[in-house]
């Protein structure tokens, strides 16, 4: 069921509905990153002002320069760390276009579904960045203690984040967040199973942007298959 579900995502991603959530999401963040780049310089010149006075030097008009070209890799060291999270986020509020793609696509018989407030959406996304980046901050304890393991904890740990995150967008646009909550405890070791599946490529560079998409779009397919197993039972 879950090599199903994630080669049928695979095989949709050249739907012009993923490309366009792609799309937004780096867009968005590369405009967040240069947008903080801009502000931090504007500051700094605020603080610094035209010059500066130094003893035995006199004034020095060339810091306010230097200090803006020396942002520049700053930021890029940022952007490395930080584009995949960020990236996730932004990504996550229209991962709801990815979701309806898949049904359009492969379960054209369904009756609309829910709809989430974009107030919902940022919430959910920020909610789920803020888990994801504090919990891998205490995981880097065990990453120290257990290096030889790190990697497992890496995989089982975001796997079990990704999936509950995924699960949950999937299942909430059709039984709501009570019943979501209900069915992700129901089918917690799928889920998990399948999360950690979508953890392994956070590690490949370029790849990891293509998470959330593949993310969304596989658990779609894992709810409906699930759901329909239930009925048929």
């Amino acid at each position: 069921m879950i090599p199903g579900a994630f080669l049928a995502a695979v095989g949709q991603l050249g739907d012009p509905r993923f490309r366009m959530v792609l799309l937004k999401g780096v867009g968005i963040t590369i405009g967040i990153f240069v947008a903080i780049y801009v502000l931090f310089v504007q500051v700094i010149g605020w603080f610094i002002g035209d010059g500066v006075s130094l003893p035995w030097v006199g004034t020095v008009t060339w810091v306010d320069d230097a200090v803006s070209w020396g942002a520049v890799p700053l930021m890029l060291l940022l952007s490395v760390v930080l584009m995949v999270p960020v990236a996730s986020a932004v990504t996550g509020l229209f991962l709801d276009d990815v979701a309806q793609a898949v049904e359009d696509r492969h379960y054209p018989g369904l009756p609309p579904a829910n709809e989430l407030s974009l107030l919902d959406n940022i919430r959910d996304s920020l909610g789920f960045l803020g888990v994801l980046v504090l919990a891998n901050v205490v995981a880097l304890v065990l990453y120290l203690l257990l290096a030889p393991l790190a990697p497992f904890i890496f995989w089982g740990l975001n796997g079990f984040l990704l999936g509950r995150e995924y699960f949950t967008l999937a299942a909430i646009r059709r039984v709501g967040r009570t019943g979501a909550a209900q069915l992700r405890r129901r089918y917690l070791p799928t889920i998990w199973i399948a999360g950690v599946l979508m953890a392994v490529p956070l590690t490949i560079p370029l790849v990891n942007l293509l998470v959330p998409i593949l993310g969304a779009a596989t658990f779609t397919h894992l709810f409906q298959r699930l759901e329909a197993r239930a009925a048929r039972r």
